[in-house]
């Protein structure tokens, strides 16, 4: 319990937030009626893996595994939030999770998933730079 209590939380805030990028892109092309390439959601959910690998990778962070699980878990719930307050304006009515609530766990899952494989990749930047994270320490 104390190892989710030091997490940096602006830090994991930031960066989920940071991930909306990928629904915003998403609902920006559905409402001007366009369609980028098929590799667009790709590159972008690689680019933001990217930027969350090296603010947790490059910093002193103690706890990176943890603190990308919680960071997918944190976008996971603000798509969640986003997708509840924006579907009803843009589209009329309620749609997305919140219609089918039985969705939201995997939709958590999922972006579990990916924090716990960015925050591995983290990990393993801070050991090839020599920074002794907690979770490198702890997992002995």
């Amino acid at each position: 319990m104390n190892r989710i209590k030091s997490l940096p939380w602006l830090l994991v805030l930031g960066l989920g937030a940071l991930a909306l990028v990928r629904p915003l892109v998403r609902i920006v092309e559905d409402q001007l009626d366009v369609s980028g390439p098929s590799s667009v959601p790709i590159v972008i959910t690689l680019v933001i893996s990217a930027v969350w690998v090296m603010a947790v990778g490059l910093s002193t962070t103690a706890h990176p595994v943890l603190t990308l699980l919680f960071t997918g878990l944190t976008y996971a719930v603000l798509s969640i939030i986003l997708s509840g307050i924006l579907s009803p304006i843009l589209v009329g009515e309620l749609q997305g999770p919140l219609s089918m609530p039985i969705s939201i766990i995997p939709i958590l899952l999922v972006n579990a998933i990916w924090g716990l494989a960015a925050g591995g990749l983290a990990l393993l930047l801070q050991r090839l730079r020599g920074v002794r994270s907690r979770d490198a320490v702890e997992s002995r």
